[in-house]
């Protein structure tokens, strides 16, 4: 559904070897990230492997052997190789990010002024040339956060240790972990259940950690003058077994289906999902509302996400290829579809007239995020606010244009309302075009 920037991070310090778990830890973070993976241990030496395409499908088991060591950090993404291993005036020393850094080009310019020069143009370099301007990591990352525009969360593998930092706003989670003989730090708490670790606490907005021998050990901590949580983490992005500053991102969604039942009067026969993105929208609605929840499609679980191929012909494809319809299920009935999300219009509309195709007698489109008004700014982004459909047509107009018999969205103050966070500690420019400054 969306192209852009958006990626996983995983950090492990233990007392014994921590590949697999890391390898298995980026492979709980896939949905944040599928086209490069990346692991980097420190044994005696700071060692690094990348691969483009899945973390399954991509790492040998001779290449994890080589990898192992007690402490490493792993990173998924969908837009360039991480992590990133440096050589500075700090050491040698291993980086990866999750984000978007709105003023990358002046800063760019800035350092190119000053005499430093580039590998590659990409983002992660710009931000370890940042750091190392700083007489150690805790400067370096602490005058990064005063001049870097955007959003991130940095970790940093050193043969000490790793270092975290997340931007003053907290665009992105960064949540803290600990097992019987590890501490751990991620962009999801997904990847926690399966190796036993509890939660700690998310990482702070503006703070700089440190996770050794002794734990994580808050090193600074830049205030900023607001928090801004990216909303959309909770209603798309993050996985919904994740637990996202306390508030499960599955209850967050249940809540939304939720308000979308009590705000509606439509008689339908059951309540079904564009899976996965839809279930917990789909589960809150039916239990809201009292009207059966039922499967309309089959997800093939061996097909990629439909958002990752470039070109619109492809992301069709792929979203014919990845569901296909339940007919016994649909003969006949007033179908209620949820999903989390309407950006072109294009596959919800492929989806209602396949039921209608099978005999669906109505399809009620019920979508629990807002309409989408901007692309955004700080992370997972669409290409262009052309793509938009609720920024050039209304919604009666959407709903034509999709085949749905209605069409309904949550407001803003309903989705703030069943995240339960003050919304003025969530970033929503992707509904309200508001900028965070």
């Amino acid at each position: 559904m969306f192209t852009g920037e958006n990626c996983g991070l995983y950090g492990i310090y233990s007392n014994k070897d921590c590949v697999n778990h890391l390898y298995h830890g980026i492979f709980k973070l896939q949905h944040r990230g599928q086209k490069y993976c990346g692991i980097a241990t420190f044994n005696k030496e700071l060692k690094l492997t990348t691969h483009k395409g899945f973390v399954r499908h991509t790492f040998t088991p001779e290449e994890l052997r080589n990898l192992s060591g007690n402490v490493g950090i792993g990173h998924v993404s969908l837009k360039e190789r991480q992590p990133l291993l440096i050589e500075s005036k700090l050491g040698v020393f291993v980086i990866a990010f999750s984000g978007n850094i709105l003023n990358a080009e002046e800063l760019f310019d800035d350092l190119k002024n000053k005499g430093h020069s580039f590998s590659n143009h990409t983002q992660i370099e710009l931000l370890a040339k940042l750091v190392v301007q700083g007489k150690d990591f805790v400067e370096g990352l602490g005058k990064l956060s005063e001049i870097v525009k955007g959003s991130y969360t940095i970790l940093i593998l050193t043969e000490k240790g790793i270092f975290a930092a997340r931007d003053k706003h907290g665009f992105k989670p960064l949540i803290i972990g600990k097992g019987e003989r590890e501490y751990v730090v991620s962009s999801e708490s997904r990847p926690f259940s399966m190796f036993g670790i509890k939660i700690v606490r998310d990482v702070k907005p503006g703070e700089i950690i440190f996770i050794g021998e002794n734990g994580p050990e808050t090193k600074a901590w830049i205030k900023g003058n607001r928090i801004a949580y990216c909303a959309f983490e909770w209603g798309y992005i993050a996985s919904m077994d994740s637990i996202i500053e306390g508030i499960p991102v599955v209850k967050a969604r249940k809540n939304l289906g939720a308000s979308l039942a009590r705000n509606d009067s439509v008689d339908a026969d059951i309540v079904a999902a564009i899976p996965f993105s839809g279930i917990g929208y789909a589960l809150g609605y039916h239990r809201e509302s009292g009207i059966p929840y039922d499967e309309v499609f089959l997800i093939d679980r061996f097909a990629s996400r439909s958002y990752l191929p470039l070109t619109q012909e492809e992301r069709d494809r792929e979203a014919r290829i990845k569901l296909s319809v339940i007919e016994e299920s649909i003969r006949g009935k007033r179908i209620i579809l949820c999903d989390d999300s309407i950006v072109r219009g294009t596959q919800i509309r492929n989806k209602v007239l396949e039921l209608k195709a099978f005999g669906a007698e109505e399809v009620h489109v019920r979508v629990g995020c807002p309409p989408l008004m901007a692309p955004c700014m700080y992370d997972i982004s669409t290409r262009s606010y052309e793509e938009l459909a609720a920024k050039k047509y209304s919604i009666s107009q959407i709903a034509e244009k999709i085949g749905a018999d209605t069409l309904k969205y949550n407001t803003v103050e309903d989705f703030v309302r069943a995240i339960g966070l003050p919304q003025d500690n969530l970033c929503l420019h992707c509904w309200t075009e508001e900028k965070i400054t």
